[in-house]
C-alpha cells in the first residue's frame, strides 16, 4: 500500500511540473492592428496564434491581448485586407500594419478589345460573380444571371431548350431590342444555352454607351461579353461536376372539373335559347372527370455531366472540358439534350510571340410532340383521354356540347417535331510583342450553325379534326460567320503618375444564311417517312440572304496618378445593310471618373475607403434591321395572261435608299464607393437613354402601285429610357461563420417620343383577331388598348340608363343584366372603338435581387430572392377559358359568375354567342404581374482537407438544391414571368426545380 500511495504521489507531482512547465512557456502578448493606407484602427481584426485555437479579436481601438509561447506566429486577418503573419520574438508589444486587399476593386473586367480593373473603370459595366455557375445547378448560362445584374431583365421560359429574353435599361426599340452577346471575342447570334456554364470563366455587361460604342453599330442595346474558362501555369487539374434533378409546374391553373362544366355549360346554353345536353341532366353524376393539364404535365427529370482537364506551364496552358445536359420538359413529349466540348489553349512559341484558340462545339436535340397549353385547358373534362380498348379517345356529339378540341394528349404523342442543332464557335489568335508596352493581336473567329427540323404527322381519326393524310415537312438550315479583327494596343507608364492605354485596329464580319425545305402528303404507310415516299403534290422552297460589316476602331484610357480617369473611344462602321448613301456611320463616346478618395483631402475619413465619381456620354447603333430594307423586295407570281400561264417578277415592297441605323444617344453618371474598410461596396448609376432614327412602317399610298401593307421601314421613330440603378454588397459577418449579402435594383420609365404618324401601332394580336397592344406617342413601348371595365349590370334599368353596348330585341342578342359594362369615355351614349383607351403598362417600374450566402466552416447556404415590380400582363388565355360562351372549359374562377343580381359584380353571366361581346379587349384581362420570387435555396457542404487528402482529392462538395421555390403574386396563370411584351397566351409553365450534386476536383 505504502508503494502505491507512492506511485499516486509521483503521478501528481508529474503533471502539475509539466502543468507549470507548459504554462511558464506562453507570455501575454499586446498589440494594435491599423490600416496601413491611413493608419486608422481596426476594430474586430482576428488575431489567432498560427497552429493553436487560441484566438481573440481586437477592441475598438484595434488592441488585442494573447497569450502565445516566445516565437509563436501570429495570424491577423481582417475583411477587405490582405491576411499577415508576425513573429512574436521577443516583442510583447506589436504594431501590426494590413495592407488593403481592395479585391474587387483589383477585379478585371472585359470591356471589348481589352481588359481593364474594375477600380479604372469609367463606364457602367455589371460583373456577374461566375462562382455560383458552378455551386448551383444551372442548365442555361442565361437563366444564372436573372436579378444579379442591377438594370439587366432577364425572362425565361420553363421550356426544355428555350433561349432567355435580355433586356438592358429596358426596351430601346419598337424593333429588335436584343443585346450584342461576344463569346470569346466573337460576336455571335447564337443561343446562350450553347455555352456550359460551367465553362464560362467571366461575365460582364456592357451597359452604357461609353462603354458599348466599341461596338458601334451593335451596341445599341447593350453588350454582353462572355469570357471561357482558361488554363494556368500549375499542375493539371481534373474537375467534375454533376446534378440530377426533378420538374414541376411552380404553379398550375385550375380548371372546373366534369360537374362544374356540365353545370356551366348548361347555364351557358339555356341563357342563350339553345338545347341543352341530356347527358348533363345531372352534372353532380359526373365527379371529377378528366384533368386535361394533369395528364399533359409531368415531374420531368434532368441531369448534368460535366468534366473539366485544365494545366499548363509557363509555355503553354490549356483548357479541355466536356458536358452532358439531359432535360426532359414537364409537358410530355417535350425533351432537350446538349453535349458540349470547350478546347482552350495558348502557347508561348517565342518570348514575343503567342498562339491561342478557344473553340466550342455543341449539339443539341429538342424533340417535342403537337401540344398547345391554351388548348389543353381548354378540352372538356367529361372526355376521358383514353377509350376502353386504350385507344385515344374522340370528341364525338354537338360541339356545344363537347367543344372542339381534339384530344392533345393524343397529338402530343402521335406527332412529331424534331429540331438538331451543330454549331461551332470560337477563334484562332495570334498575340505579337513589337516592343516594351507594344503588341498586336490578330484573330480569326467563326460562327458556325446547322440545324434541321421536322414535323411528321400521320393519319389518325381524332374527332373533330381529323388528320385524314400523313403529312411530312422538313427543313435544313445553314448560317456561315467569319471574322477578322486586326488591332495594335500600347499599354505604357510614364513618369510614374502617367498611365496611358491606346487600342487602335479593325474589323470585319460576314455573314451568310442559306435554306432549304419541303413538304409533302399522302404516304402510304407510316413506316417510311421520306419526303420521296409522299406521293401527294410536293412543296419546295429555299432562300439565301447575306451581310457583312468593316470596321475601323480606337479606344485611349488615361489616368493620372490613378485619380483622374479618361476614356474615349471611336468606332466607324460600314454595313451592307444600307444604302450608298448611308453606309457608314461613326460612333463616339468619352467618359471620365475621378477617384476622389485618393485626394489627401480626403485620407482623413475613415468610413469611406474608396470613393469615385463617373461620368459619360455616348452614341451607338442598331443595324438590326433586316439585310436588305434599303431594296425593293421581288415576288415571283404565275398570271394568266392571254390564256397563257406565264411567270413574272414584280417589285413588292418600295425601296428605301435613305434608311439609316437607329441611333442611341445615352448619358451616365456614377458613383463608386467602398464603405468600413471594402465591408459595404456600393455603386449608383443615373442614366439618360435617347433612341433616334428608330425604324417605323412608312405610309404608301395604294396610287404608287406598290402594296399599301407591304410597306418600307422609315427613320422616323424616337424613344426615351431615363433610371437609376443601385447595387449594394455588404460582408455581413467574418470568420468561422461568414455572411455576404448582394443587393441590386433598377428604376426605369420608357416612352416613345415620336412617331411617322400620330396614327399608333398595333402590335401582338396572337392570331387572335384582336389587337392588345400599341405604340403610340407619349406612352411606352407595347402599352395594352382596350376597353375599361365598370362592374357588371344588376339589373334591366341599369342596362337602360347606360350607353349603348348591343342593341337588340331580347336577352339572347342584346345587352342583359350580367353582362359587363363598359365606361363610355368620351360620353356620346355609345360603347364603340372610340371608348378605347391605354390600360396597362407591361414594363416593370423597378426590378430587383437580393442573394444573401453563408458559410460555417464546411457548411455553406446561399439564398436568392428575385423581382419585379409595377408592370401589367395580359391573361390572353382568359379571352377563351373565362368566356362562358362556347363548349370550352372554363378556369374555376368562373364559379362566381353573374347569376341573378348581387351575386357577382366582377365575372359576368355565362351565355352562348356573348351578344355582349363581354370577351372584347379590356381591363377585365389586365392583371397585376408584379412578383417576389425565391428563386433559388441552395444547401452545400465542403469536406475538409484533412479527409480528402487521404483519397487524393483536392476538394469535393455536395449540395441539395431547389429552384423557383416559391412566387409571391396575384397573377392568376401559370407565372408572371410571360415574356417582354406582358401577354400571356399559351406560354409554357415555369418549372421548379429540386436537385443534388456535387463539385469534385482532382
Amino acid at each position: 500500500m505504502p508503494c502505491k500511495n507512492k506511485n499516486h504521489l509521483m503521478l501528481v507531482l508529474f503533471f502539475l511540473v509539466a502543468a507549470f512547465y507548459t504554462k511558464a512557456q506562453t507570455v501575454p502578448f499586446s498589440g494594435q492592428v491599423y490600416s496601413k493606407d491611413n493608419n486608422t484602427s481596426l476594430s474586430g481584426a482576428s488575431v489567432q496564434v498560427k497552429g493553436s485555437p487560441v484566438k481573440t479579436i481586437t477592441d475598438s481601438l484595434g488592441v488585442f491581448k494573447i497569450n502565445a509561447a516566445k516565437g509563436a506566429v501570429l495570424i491577423i486577418s481582417y475583411v477587405g485586407y490582405d491576411n499577415t503573419e508576425i513573429k512574436t520574438n521577443g516583442n510583447k508589444d506589436l504594431k501590426i500594419q494590413l495592407n488593403p486587399a481592395n479585391k474587387s476593386l483589383q477585379e478585371v473586367v472585359v470591356v471589348g478589345y481589352g481588359t481593364v480593373k474594375k477600380k479604372d473603370l469609367t463606364g457602367s459595366v455589371a460583373s456577374v460573380n461566375t462562382k455560383d455557375f458552378n455551386s448551383t445547378p444551372i442548365s442555361d448560362a442565361g437563366q444564372a444571371i436573372e436579378g444579379k445584374a442591377a438594370g439587366v431583365q432577364v425572362m425565361s421560359s420553363g421550356a426544355p431548350g428555350s433561349n432567355v429574353t435580355f433586356r438592358i435599361r429596358g426596351t430601346g426599340t419598337i424593333n429588335n431590342a436584343d443585346p450584342l452577346i461576344v463569346v470569346d471575342g466573337v460576336p455571335t447570334d447564337a443561343p446562350l444555352n450553347n455555352i456550359n456554364p460551367d465553362d464560362i470563366a467571366s461575365f460582364d455587361i456592357l451597359k452604357d454607351a461609353s462603354a458599348g460604342a466599341i461596338y458601334g453599330s451593335r451596341g445599341a442595346n447593350g453588350v454582353i461579353l462572355i469570357t471561357t474558362k482558361k488554363g494556368k501555369n500549375a499542375k493539371g487539374q481534373l474537375s467534375f461536376n454533376f446534378f440530377t434533378g426533378w420538374q414541376t409546374a411552380a404553379k398550375t391553373v385550375q380548371m372546373l372539373n366534369a360537374a362544374q362544366f356540365a353545370a356551366l355549360n348548361n347555364e351557358m346554353l339555356a341563357n342563350g335559347n339553345q338545347t341543352i345536353n341530356p347527358a348533363f341532366a345531372k352534372p353532380d353524376t359526373l365527379g371529377n372527370g378528366t384533368n386535361w393539364l394533369g395528364a399533359l404535365l409531368r415531374t420531368a427529370p434532368m441531369q448534368k455531366y460535366s468534366l473539366s482537364l485544365s494545366g499548363g506551364s509557363d509555355k503553354y496552358t490549356y483548357y479541355l472540358s466536356g458536358s452532358y445536359l439531359d432535360q426532359q420538359g414537364i409537358v410530355i413529349t417535350t425533351r432537350y439534350k446538349r453535349y458540349a466540348l470547350q478546347f482552350n489553349s495558348e502557347a508561348k512559341v517565342l518570348d514575343w510571340l503567342k498562339f491561342g484558340n478557344n473553340i466550342t462545339f455543341t449539339a443539341d436535340d429538342k424533340p417535342s410532340g403537337s401540344y398547345d397549353i391554351r388548348s389543353t385547358m381548354a378540352s372538356n373534362p367529361v372526355q376521358p383521354v383514353y377509350n376502353k380498348d386504350g385507344s385515344y379517345s374522340n370528341v364525338l356529339g354537338n360541339p356545344l356540347w363537347y367543344g372542339d378540341i381534339t384530344n392533345q394528349i393524343g397529338t402530343a404523342h402521335i406527332n412529331q417535331n424534331d429540331t438538331k442543332g451543330y454549331n461551332v464557335l470560337g477563334n484562332i489568335y495570334a498575340e505579337i510583342t513589337l516592343a516594351s508596352g507594344l503588341k498586336f493581336k490578330s484573330t480569326g473567329g467563326i460562327q458556325a450553325q446547322f440545324w434541321d427540323s421536322r414535323s411528321w404527322a400521320p393519319v389518325y381519326n381524332f374527332q373533330p379534326n381529323p388528320q385524314t393524310q400523313a403529312y411530312l415537312s422538313e427543313q435544313y438550315n445553314k448560317s456561315l460567320t467569319f471574322l477578322w479583327d486586326n488591332y495594335f494596343t500600347y499599354d505604357k507608364t510614364f513618369r510614374t503618375d502617367h498611365h496611358l492605354t491606346l487600342m487602335a485596329g479593325t474589323s470585319a464580319q460576314n455573314n451568310r444564311y442559306d435554306y432549304m425545305n419541303g413538304n409533302i402528303v399522302n404516304f402510304p404507310s407510316s413506316i417510311t417517312q421520306q419526303l420521296n415516299d409522299g406521293t401527294g403534290v410536293a412543296n419546295i422552297g429555299g432562300d439565301a440572304s447575306e451581310w457583312a460589316l468593316f470596321s475601323l476602331m480606337g479606344r485611349a484610357n488615361y489616368s493620372y496618378q490613378d485619380k483622374y480617369l479618361l476614356t474615349a473611344t471611336l468606332r466607324r462602321d460600314g454595313s451592307s445593310r444600307f444604302g450608298a448613301d448611308n453606309k457608314y456611320g461613326v460612333f463616339p463616346s468619352a467618359s471620365v471618373a475621378w477617384r476622389i478618395s485618393k485626394e489627401n483631402f480626403f485620407k482623413n475619413i475613415q468610413v469611406i475607403n474608396d470613393l469615385k465619381l463617373r461620368a459619360g456620354y455616348g452614341v451607338t447603333g442598331n443595324q438590326n434591321i433586316g439585310n436588305y430594307a434599303f431594296a425593293s423586295s421581288l415576288n415571283v407570281a404565275q398570271v394568266n395572261f392571254n390564256n397563257n400561264i406565264v411567270s413574272m417578277v414584280y417589285p413588292l415592297v418600295l425601296p428605301n435608299p435613305n434608311v439609316q441605323w437607329e441611333q442611341v444617344e445615352q448619358s451616365n453618371i456614377g458613383i463608386d464607393a467602398s464603405l468600413l474598410h471594402s465591408r459595404i461596396n456600393i455603386s449608383v448609376d443615373a442614366y439618360l437613354k435617347n433612341s433616334t432614327k428608330m425604324l417605323v412602317p412608312a405610309v404608301v399610298p395604294v396610287t404608287t402601285g406598290y402594296s399599301s401593307t407591304n410597306v418600307p421601314s422609315i427613320n422616323a421613330g424616337n424613344m426615351q429610357n431615363k433610371g437609376i440603378e443601385i447595387t449594394v454588397n455588404t460582408h455581413n459577418l467574418t470568420g468561422n461563420l461568414t455572411w455576404n449579402t448582394d443587393f441590386n435594383i433598377a428604376f426605369n420609365q420608357n416612352k416613345i417620343t415620336s412617331l411617322n404618324s400620330s396614327t399608333p401601332l398595333y402590335v401582338d394580336n396572337y392570331g387572335l383577331n384582336a389587337n392588345f397592344g400599341i405604340d403610340a406617342v407619349g406612352h411606352p413601348a407595347n402599352e395594352f388598348y382596350g376597353f375599361v371595365t365598370d362592374g357588371l349590370f344588376q339589373t334591366q334599368a341599369d342596362v337602360n340608363k347606360h350607353a349603348v353596348q348591343q342593341a337588340g330585341t331580347s336577352k339572347y342578342n342584346s345587352t342583359s343584366p350580367g353582362d359587363i359594362r363598359f365606361k363610355d369615355l368620351n360620353n356620346d351614349g355609345v360603347i364603340n372603338a372610340s371608348d378605347m383607351t391605354y390600360i396597362g403598362n407591361p414594363n416593370p417600374q423597378f426590378i430587383y435581387g437580393l442573394g444573401n450566402s453563408f458559410s460555417y466552416k464546411g457548411f455553406d447556404l446561399s439564398i436568392f430572392l428575385q423581382g419585379i415590380y409595377g408592370n401589367k400582363i395580359f391573361n390572353a388565355n382568359n379571352i377563351y377559358q373565362e368566356s362562358m360562351n362556347t363548349g370550352e372549359n372554363q378556369t374555376v374562377r368562373t364559379n362566381q359568375r353573374w347569376e341573378g343580381a348581387g351575386t357577382s359584380n366582377y365575372m359576368p353571366r355565362a351565355i352562348y354567342g356573348d351578344p355582349n361581346n363581354n370577351s372584347r379587349v379590356s381591363t377585365r384581362y389586365i392583371e397585376n404581374g408584379s412578383y417576389l420570387r425565391i428563386k433559388n435555396i441552395t444547401l452545400g457542404y465542403t469536406f475538409p482537407k484533412a479527409i480528402l487528402q487521404h483519397i487524393k482529392f483536392s476538394s469535393l462538395r455536395i449540395y441539395a438544391s431547389c429552384n423557383n421555390v416559391y412566387t409571391f403574386t396575384h397573377y392568376s396563370g401559370f407565372d408572371p414571368e410571360v415574356g417582354v411584351n406582358g401577354v400571356d397566351y399559351s406560354v409554357y409553365p415555369v418549372t421548379r426545380t429540386m436537385s443534388i450534386g456535387i463539385n469534385l476536383n482532382l
